[in-house]
């Protein structure tokens, strides 16, 4: 697909902890460099409200949640003003590749009449936040307990 960003990430932790830092929105602010805060419950068809850090600038959307199936995968679709101008479907998907490893498939698609004059100007360091993202969900998921 032409207007998707889409990475992958290894994580040796399980798929219950990787799924759980996901989900638990308030919490991003403590160690995502991306979406520097969210706010709202990880519910299928609920609302959330993101704020995300892209290069110096600090941009607040709502998108609202697809999909989500425990410990599996966690999907949002977010829009820029309105449906079928700029909309972004945002997905991870969880891979057990054993007890104790995962592998993050983390990514995003792109669609409407403006998606590719959006993605030719902002789409290299989106993906660069989605590589921050993850290695730093890494860094949290492979913590030890013992704070």
């Amino acid at each position: 697909m032409k207007n998707q960003i889409k990475t992958e990430i290894v994580i040796n932790a399980s798929k219950e902890k990787v799924f759980s830092i996901l989900t638990n929105l308030q919490d991003y602010e403590k160690w995502n460099p991306f979406i520097i805060k969210s706010q709202g419950e990880p519910f299928e068809g609920s609302r959330i409200i993101n704020t995300m850090m892209n290069g110096e600038k600090t941009v607040t959307f709502k998108p609202r949640l697809v999909k989500v199936k425990k410990n599996k995968t966690f999907e949002w679709l977010g829009h820029l003003g309105f449906k079928g101008l700029f909309d972004g479907h945002h997905y991870f998907h969880i891979k057990e590749v054993s007890e104790n490893q995962i592998n993050l498939i983390h990514g995003e698609n792109f669609s409407g009449i403006l998606s590719s004059f959006v993605l030719k100007k902002i789409g290299e360091q989106t993906r660069k936040n989605f590589v921050a993202m993850n290695e730093a969900l890494k860094l949290q998921a492979e913590k030890k307990n013992d704070n």
